[in-house]
């Protein structure tokens, strides 16, 4: 995929020299990155790279030690994590974390708690047209949902807050080779429909095919960036960090 974008706007995102960490421990090192309107940006790394943990800093749920967050044009290094899903920034936390007692309709109405409530029937009709297999279960408890269902329900609860940026984290872990195909599909339509996306991925051969541009973390920093397509072709690259 193509960069659609121009050098010279203005980031939606713009990450720089962020640490962050847990208690006295630190995960993150001066990490820095870029996500602009209409990308797909993939964040790549192995298990333990660190990529949850700055998924955590930049929304406010880990404690971040050093650097900056701003999005859409505001500084939210020190807003509180309600405040940063009012501005539009919005996590779809890896492993789902759906509440498997309520209806599939209660947890996706839940999405637009804080942001997206004057407008929830429109759009929990985009995501029932964008998942009709929600639609069809409406009425039943998330809990009884397939691991592949359970990740649309999960998304489409991230839809309800009508997302300016939307992360994605390890949207693919534990489905099937044909779930996890349709679930890159689903990453392209909702970016076809102009959701800016910021993709963080095991995942890194189908990350690559979809994204516009990739970060590589490794140890709690960025070890690699640049156009998607120039790093899937950098064979060094594929063999140290990306385990093609």
């Amino acid at each position: 995929m193509n960069d659609i974008t121009d050098a010279t706007s203005t980031p939606l995102l713009k990450v720089e020299g962020l640490s962050a960490g847990y208690g006295q421990i630190q995960i993150l090192s001066d990490v820095s990155l870029e996500v602009r309107r209409g990308e797909i940006i993939a964040l790549l790394g192995s298990n333990g790279a660190g990529k949850t943990t700055l998924n955590n800093a930049m929304v406010g749920t880990c404690k971040r030690m050093g650097g900056s967050v701003h999005f859409d044009g505001r500084d939210i290094s020190r807003s509180a994590p309600e405040l940063i899903v009012d501005c539009g920034l919005i996590h779809v936390p890896e492993g789902r974390r759906i509440f498997p007692n309520l209806s599939i309709q209660d947890n996706l109405e839940l999405g637009s708690y804080r942001r997206g409530r004057a407008n929830r029937a429109r759009n929990l009709e985009e995501v029932f047209d964008t998942f009709p297999r929600l639609k069809e279960r409406r009425r039943q408890l998330a809990g009884s949902l397939s691991g592949g269902e359970q990740q649309m329900l999960a998304i489409g609860r991230g839809m309800m807050s009508e997302p300016v940026l939307l992360i994605l984290d390890e949207p693919s872990l534990g489905l099937s080779p044909l779930l996890v195909d349709q679930m890159f599909e689903l990453i392209v339509r909702l970016n076809e429909k102009g959701q800016s996306i910021l993709l963080v991925e095991q995942n890194a051969a189908q990350s690559l095919q979809i994204s516009h541009r990739a970060y590589v973390m490794e140890n709690g920093r960025l070890v690699a960036s640049g156009l998607a397509a120039d790093l899937a072709a950098d064979p060094a690259l594929r063999r140290a960090y990306l385990g093609l």
